[in-house]
């Protein structure tokens, strides 16, 4: 079954928006492998909007834009799976694309066979245009048994932007991802926002079907197609990217990898950051429902892991420094229990022993720290 853990890849909109061609596209298929994203676990290279042109043929297809891809989809498909990688492509649910593209509505059958033909893996399929009368659900259950009936296997990607309550039927009806918020920008406020609002939806994932909270923005420094103001540091990327991981959400890299800093790249690559987002049983974090903090400048939370181990993380979103206060009697380990847990950091590999009760860390402003937690009989 596709998607046993958050799909993990690249994806064209959040730097390059429609600035797309064949060239750009098989320089970031050569990245992904000689860049180390390839043996990360990053598979899929994915062409967003734009890629078309305004309008099909006199058949009804869609056409690729002969300008941005004078070798047409086959090509590029064909060039992405000899490197070892998987291809993606974009349509949307409407009449046209969120762009001004043509859209799949009433067309989803011919152009899911299509996708299929041109050897595509993956599809995200957004909402923009769509007719007032239409049915968004079913609209999103057509395509995906367009889809199945290619009898190609095609990860689907639905994409909402949020709307409609994707959470309640997304899965049923055989999406393999679903956008759960606005769009993402290179900015600081966004992802933290992002992240604060599915506080009260983190069991909203699972194998086969997960919480999609946007593209990544690590990397991009204000440069590129959602880059409004001057991006962010590394700091703050770092925040972004260990708040994917550890929502256990795919990570869809959005900047340029051919020309990412040693920071962003060794973030993006970090085994023991990507464990915790693949961990197979990919359990939510936790925080206490109750705790003053989860919605303020600091947060304290709790993930579970398939080794036995757990991972504690404090993030202060302040920009001064701040005591983040995590209570092991909340996250189900009360001191009378006997046992303690032994941490070491993620990031540095440092241990700094066995605590018991709590371990409230201060934390510079706009910075976090997570540690892997050990069981130790005190």
């Amino acid at each position: 079954m596709l998607a046993q853990t958050p799909p993990m890849g690249w994806n064209s909109w959040n730097t390059f928006g429609k600035n797309i061609n064949e060239q750009l596209i098989l320089e970031i298929t050569d990245a992904m492998v000689e860049k180390g994203y390839k043996d990360a676990g990053y598979e899929y290279v994915v062409i967003d909007d734009c890629w078309s042109l305004k309008e099909r043929d006199k058949d009804g297809h869609l056409v690729p834009d002969p300008e941005k891809f004078p070798h047409g989809m086959k090509y590029v498909s064909d060039y992405v799976h000899s490197k070892g990688l998987k291809f993606g492509m974009y349509s949307a649910a409407g009449v046209r694309s969120c762009a001004g593209y043509p859209g799949s509505f009433g067309h989803e059958f011919e152009d899911a066979q299509q996708f299929a033909d041109w050897g595509v893996d993956y599809l995200k399929y957004d909402l923009c245009h769509f007719p007032g009368k239409g049915d968004v659900k079913n609209t999103y259950l057509t395509m995906s048994m367009a889809l199945r009936a290619t009898g190609r296997e095609i990860l689907y990607s639905g994409c909402t932007v949020g709307e409609n309550d994707p959470a309640s039927w997304m899965r049923s009806v055989g999406a393999h991802m679903y956008r759960s918020t606005g769009d993402i920008v290179d900015d600081y406020a966004s992802f933290r926002t992002i992240a604060q609002s599915q506080l009260d939806k983190l069991c909203a994932s699972a194998p086969g079907c997960f919480n999609d909270m946007d593209m990544l923005v690590v990397g991009m420094h204000g440069k590129g197609n959602v880059s409004h103001t001057g991006g962010c540091t590394d700091n703050d990327y770092m925040i972004h990217f260990s708040l994917w991981c550890l929502y256990g959400v795919p990570l869809m890299i959005g900047g340029d990898i051919r020309n990412m800093n040693d920071f962003c790249h060794d973030l993006m690559i970090n085994k023991e950051l990507l464990a915790i987002n693949q961990d197979p049983e990919n359990r939510p974090p936790y925080y206490e429902p109750k705790q003053r903090y989860a919605s303020t400048a600091r947060w304290g939370l709790m993930k579970m892991l398939s080794t036995g181990e757990l991972i504690l993380a404090y993030y202060n979103f302040a920009d001064t420094p701040l005591e983040v206060l995590l209570y092991f009697d909340d996250i189900g380990l009360p001191y009378v229990s006997g046992y303690g847990l032994e941490l070491t950091d993620i990031m540095t590999g440092e241990c700094i022993g066995v605590k018991r009760d709590y371990y409230n860390p201060v934390l510079e402003g706009r910075t976090c720290k997570l540690y892997k937690a050990r069981f130790v009989k005190a």
